[in-house]
């Protein structure tokens, strides 16, 4: 016989507790992991964005400048990373979910060999958005050291939001829908 026997509630009320504190866990090691990878960006305190200018894999200039006055997801990628491949579709989603005229999406390949590969890459994966063909010295002014890196910027072309790695379909329009 149990000197101390639990009532069906407080059995109830005390696993609700546990998953609360490991929910709580969670994602305080995410938040905490999501800053520690995204360290060496640049910062996301509405300071100005690099410029971003170049040619694109449709062979026309590309001038981040052009989109004044529209917030900008910028994404960069290399062809060969298989994160990226997961993402892209997401990407590509979320191009189709926000028009051009409110939000400017592109798209920027860097660690790449040849047109072709970045090509197959955004043909596979149907991206829709303006994919500029990036060289080492955009990798070293928008601080880029992994795949894919994101930078959300503001209608003013201010860092907002900046991540690494993988981002859900949620976490593409999470970033899209809370910048201005």
């Amino acid at each position: 016989m149990s000197l101390n026997p639990e009532t069906p509630s407080r059995t109830r009320w005390t696993r609700f507790r546990s998953f609360l504190v490991n929910a709580a866990l969670m994602v305080g090691i995410f938040i905490a992991a999501s800053a520690f990878q995204s360290r060496n960006m640049l910062p996301a305190d509405d300071e100005t964005a690099p410029q971003l200018r170049g040619f694109t894999l449709a062979g026309s200039n590309y001038d981040l400048g052009d989109a004044a006055g529209r917030p900008v997801l910028v994404y960069f990628f290399a062809p060969w990373c298989k994160i990226c491949a997961a993402s892209a579709d997401n990407l590509a989603r979320l191009r189709r979910w926000r028009d051009q005229e409110s939000f400017e999406i592109v798209a920027v390949a860097l660690d790449w060999s040849s047109t072709d590969e970045v090509r197959t890459y955004v043909e596979r994966h149907e991206l829709g958005v303006p994919v500029l063909l990036g060289h080492p010295g955009i990798r070293e002014a928008w601080q880029i050291y992994a795949y894919p890196s994101y930078y959300v910027l503001d209608g003013q072309h201010r860092i907002a939001r900046r991540d690494i790695g993988y981002s859900s379909q949620f976490g593409m329009w999470w970033r899209a829908w809370t910048v201005q």
